[in-house]
């Protein structure tokens, strides 16, 4: 076992092997009674162990909700039963390495394991389960967290592998989705509606096989990713996975409407660059008539060499390392010239996993709450270390670090039962504190998150460290989309 397996495997990133549901009740300050809905975490708990190397990626997705009632908060948690998962449980052990050794060769269909434990959202009823690496998509029932299926998909879609970070749109219901693959076109786009009908479908050929992580949409446009860091050809035509940083080749950023056509895609071309996350995107008024399109995001800032000059294998060093070294930064595609304008938002600190008010998604927004990154001096050891509250309007930040021992994943936005402003609500999130020992569940004021939690409930077991989360309404749990 080497140094990384041990700190992915100990403390707060070791799984738990126990599925509960019960009510917290050790609470620090007071959980608010304005908060009705529910928050879910999805994030790696590996059921069995596997010969190999372990990597926090591999294990098996397993979601992780408080629901909020009147002052009252109930914990659940529960595995994806995903088809792999199945598998192994009916032979009682791993079936599947992960992806630091060689894929199943006997096994075109699921060569790696689908775990589903990368994203979570909300759409026609159920939450979903997705996988980074794109995959059937699994239908939770919120009530409980038991898996009830995949989602029930047109016909068109056979053999596309759904990617997480596909969206909703909480206005209108529709799961925006994009796929991506090894064979062309390598990659496709499509819109389901709010109860499941596929409404738009379209092939977006791109140069080769790409890893795109993350899209952005507005009310009315989609922005697909196609980023110079991708698998080296040479190392894939021997049958080595090793993935490369071409920065002598564009960042490209497909435009397209969201309901429009494969020949509507219009690309915008942009500094070279890898980022894993959106932060939002929304349309403006040019000035002269048009229309721009602008997205904000956390990009990894730029490798460079003792001379200055990009450095090519920096980055997927960093990146195969789990490390972050990432910025708040802003494109803008003008849709009237086809240029892009892009800024550096803030470099100063080390932010990723943006958060925003998911309602807000695809209007202009003022605020994103970016999750805090320490630098490591271990390998494969990510540290999730505080919280930052980004003003676009002022350009100013104000942010939280609760001390070296502390560990946040990933905190959702939940508005007030009585919301009026962008952020009139709530920061929702687990914690895992090492000199403790223990999992908290803390909620900060979005107004104030400088001055700490404003409720910290004690977890009765370990939730161990995650990725992404999602708030579901009262309201939006009623109305079933």
């Amino acid at each position: 076992m080497d140094l990384s397996e041990v700190i992915t495997l100990q403390g707060g990133f070791a799984p738990v092997d126990e599925e509960i549901s019960v009510e917290l009740t050790e609470v620090q300050g007071e959980i608010p009674r304005d908060l009705h809905g529910m928050h879910v975490r999805n994030g790696p708990n590996r059921r069995f162990a596997a010969p190999g190397r372990y990597h926090w990626f591999d294990g098996d997705g397993m979601l992780h909700a408080v629901r909020f009632e009147g002052g009252r908060a109930f914990y659940q948690n529960r595995w994806v039963h995903t088809a792999g998962l199945t598998e192994e449980t009916a032979a009682g052990q791993a079936l599947w390495q992960g992806i630091k050794d060689p894929p199943r060769k006997d096994r075109p269909d699921m060569p790696l394991k689908n775990t589903a434990n990368t994203d979570v959202k909300y759409f026609a009823g159920h939450l979903l389960a997705m996988w980074y690496l794109g995959g059937e998509v699994y239908r939770v029932r919120p009530r409980d967290l038991s898996t009830a299926d995949t989602l029930a998909l047109d016909p068109r879609l056979a053999g596309l592998h759904i990617s997480a970070h596909s969206k909703v749109d909480e206005r209108t219901g529709e799961f925006i989705f994009f796929c991506y693959g090894k064979e062309p076109p390598y990659m496709h786009y499509g819109v389901l509606d709010k109860s499941g009908v596929l409404k738009t479908l379209m092939p977006v050929p791109l140069p080769g096989p790409r890893l795109p992580h993350d899209m952005a949409v507005t009310r009315n446009y989609t922005v697909l990713h196609d980023l110079p860091l991708f698998q080296d050809p040479v190392a894939a035509a021997a049958g080595r996975h090793k993935v490369a940083f071409y920065p002598e080749l564009p960042s490209r950023f497909g435009v397209v409407p969201r309901h429009g056509s494969a020949a509507d895609v219009r690309w915008f071309e942009a500094r070279p660059t890898y980022m894993y996350h959106v932060s939002n995107a929304w349309e403006e008024d040019d000035g002269q008539g048009g229309t721009e399109i602008v997205m904000t995001g956390t990009p990894f800032k730029p490798q460079h060499d003792a001379r200055g000059a990009p450095h090519a294998n920096a980055l997927p060093r960093l990146i195969a390392q789990l490390g972050m070294d990432c910025m708040f930064y802003e494109w803008r595609f003008n849709l009237r010239t086809g240029r892009t304008r892009e800024r550096v938002i803030d470099d100063v600190l080390n932010q990723e996993f943006p958060i925003i008010n998911s309602a807000r998604m695809g209007e202009r927004t003022r605020y994103s709450w970016n999750i805090l990154m320490g630098t490591s001096t271990q390998p494969e050891n990510p540290r999730f270390c505080g919280l930052t509250r980004y003003d676009l309007h002022t350009d100013s930040c104000t942010s939280y670090h609760g001390g070296m021992h502390q560990w946040l994943s990933e905190h959702s936005f939940a508005p007030k039962d009585d919301c009026r402003a962008e952020d009139d609500g709530y920061l929702v999130g687990f914690t895992w504190d090492a000199m403790a020992a223990r999992s908290y569940l803390t909620v900060f004021d979005a107004h104030d998150i400088a001055r700490g939690p404003v409720a910290r409930i004690a977890m009765p077991q370990r939730v161990p460290n995650g990725f992404h989360a999602t708030w579901v309404s009262g309201a939006r749990l009623a109305r079933g989309w």
